[in-house]
């Protein structure tokens, strides 16, 4: 972790000395909340990682408006769409540099190998880099991606076609988040000849706005503006570096001495404070997320030989019922958060304004518990995460609550943690009990909430619950393989009702997003998908 004086000058000269601009350089530290598992987005669910990675040294495709949800041109300046949906041809842009770095020298622009390299790879569990290199893509396999697209081809340098097995109404918005960020193949190739496939993870190499320098665990990310960007007006910064600080209550210091111009994630209780600084300004916004208690369903939990209380609806339902979320809404979030009912933000079109929670009532709870044959005292982990997200500012204190809440009906929830990366990762595999966890939309899709969060193809993925009902994935299926928008309305709001009713998850709190920043941070958007990038920002002196 960076010291409070002198180390945000050390790294700023050190970057200075090797930095290829002749210009008084400019410099931007943010204050991160932790440190990303690895460089390669396509491996990772996370915006700690897609901060680090997609934001920074990639494109995609198809690209979000900074700040919005509407899809526009990245790499492929236009395409076309087949009257039946399935036919999606991309046209590339000319002239879209790799990053030259010390490890690797391109010999050539972008074109249409590096994008048949990067989902081929994620198609083909037998392409020879796969086969030297394995690794898992939850968000392409969550979102069904791996089974639906039936073939990526090159028509030629500039022209590439996907065709799809069934309609994707998203499509086009899934290939611009942020594990589509595109890859070279040439320098694929040179890892594989050189036997450190792994490199891929470590030693990034992509078209992005910011050219990779340097990672040191749980201290700093350094990066070099692309001065050889296809938007050179999107690069106003030349050094770029995340300053990795776990503490929350550290950024905001670092903030206010300008060892960092932006940060993240304030505790509510510093809101008021932060305002009335006339050196910094705070952005905010309602969120498009969500903060929520996934229940671990499957009949044992993964390392235990016990019956998993949570697998039977009635224990899900006397937990959800018992939890005081005004409660926790008026502690955790202090009047910067939303109490949540459904599955996904209010704002999500299809949302379903119709469900409603089960009325808090702990008597209800016992009873249903005893129905269901569970003794008084039982045990069941409770996972709280170890970081700040955008839809929880402070899960160890939600734990706790949720602890007192469950105890009165019964229930000794044991509160358990790992590091953010380890904390994932043992989560994908089903060693969590009831979890805290969250979700910021990717897309503005429907799907990419209720597909992604609870469908039957996540389950080794986001699907933290382990909740697979037949029914619920027809629906979504149905609803994401039409372009009819009432239509998919329709099926969605059947699925929202069919999750709430099987309650393998309570929602908790929608959390308003606030970016605290000094005044001379120019032209940052808050992304509503909780990512945070700096293309097109820049730094008054």
């Amino acid at each position: 972790m960076f010291k409070h004086a002198v180390i945000p000058f050390l790294v700023g000269a050190s970057l200075l000395a090797s930095a290829p601009f002749a210009h008084a350089a400019t410099n931007l530290v943010f204050c991160s909340e932790g440190s990303p598992a690895g460089f390669d987005p396509g491996q990772y669910t996370t915006g700690t990682d897609f901060d680090a990675s997609a934001e920074t040294i990639y494109n995609r495709l198809s690209q979000f408006q900074r700040g919005g949800t509407a899809v526009e041109p990245g790499l492929a300046t236009s395409w076309d769409v087949s009257p039946d949906n399935l036919t999606w041809t991309f046209h590339l842009r000319d002239g879209v540099k790799f990053h030259t770095t010390p490890y690797f020298t391109p010999t050539r622009d972008f074109n249409a190998d590096d994008v048949l390299f990067t989902f081929n790879r994620m198609l083909d569990k037998d392409m020879p880099f796969r086969k030297a290199y394995p690794t898992e893509f939850p968000y392409f396999t969550d979102m069904g991606m791996d089974k639906n697209i039936a073939k990526v081809e090159k028509i030629d340098d500039k022209t590439v076609r996907f065709t799809l097995n069934t309609v994707d109404a998203a499509f086009i918005q899934n290939l611009a988040m942020s594990f589509a960020s595109l890859q070279s193949a040439e320098y694929a190739d040179k890892l594989l000849k050189e036997g450190k496939p792994a490199d891929i993870n470590q030693k990034p190499i992509g078209t992005g706005p910011f050219v990779f320098k340097s990672y040191q665990k749980d201290s700093n990310i350094r990066y070099t503006g692309n001065k050889d960007y296809w938007k050179p007006e999107d690069v106003k910064i030349d050094n770029l570096i995340f300053a990795i600080t776990t503490d929350p209550s550290v950024r905001i210091q670092k903030l206010k001495k300008n060892e960092c111009q932006v940060t993240l994630f304030p505790r509510p209780a510093d809101l008021k404070a932060l305002g009335e600084d006339t050196n910094l300004k705070m952005p905010h916004q309602a969120g498009f997320n969500l903060g929520y208690i996934a229940y671990n369903v499957m009949d044992k939990i993964k390392g235990s030989n016990e019956p998993n209380p949570m697998a039977q609806l009635k224990v899900r339902q006397a937990l959800d019922m018992s939890v005081n979320k005004q409660q926790i809404i008026d502690s955790v979030y202090q009047g910067a958060g939303q109490l949540a009912v459904g599955s996904m933000p209010p704002t999500q079109w299809s949302y379903d304004t119709s469900i409603k929670d089960a009325p808090f009532d702990p008597e209800k709870a016992k009873q249903l518990l005893k129905e269901a044959g569970i003794k008084d005292g039982t045990e069941i982990t409770l996972w709280a995460m170890p970081v700040q997200r955008p839809y929880n500012p402070n899960a160890k204190l939600m734990a706790e609550m949720l602890q007192s809440d469950w105890s009165k009906i019964g229930i000794k929830a044991k509160i358990m943690t790992y590091e953010w990366g380890e904390y994932i990762k043992r989560s994908k595999g089903g060693e969590n009990g009831a979890m805290l966890i969250g979700w910021s939309g990717d897309n503005g899709d429907p799907d990419n909430w209720l597909g992604t969060l609870f469908g039957c193809d996540s389950l080794e993925g986001n699907n933290f619950s382990k909740w697979c009902d037949p029914q619920f994935d027809k629906l979504v299926k149905a609803a994401k393989a039409t372009t009819d928008v009432a239509e998919r309305t329709k099926l969605y709001q059947q699925a929202q009702q069919l999750l709430k009713s099987q309650v393998p998850m309570t929602p908790i709190a929608h959390s308003t997003v606030y970016q605290p920043m000094r005044k001379n941070v120019e032209d940052f958007k808050i992304s509503p998908f909780g990512l945070n990038s700096f293309y097109g920002v820049s730094i008054t002196k």
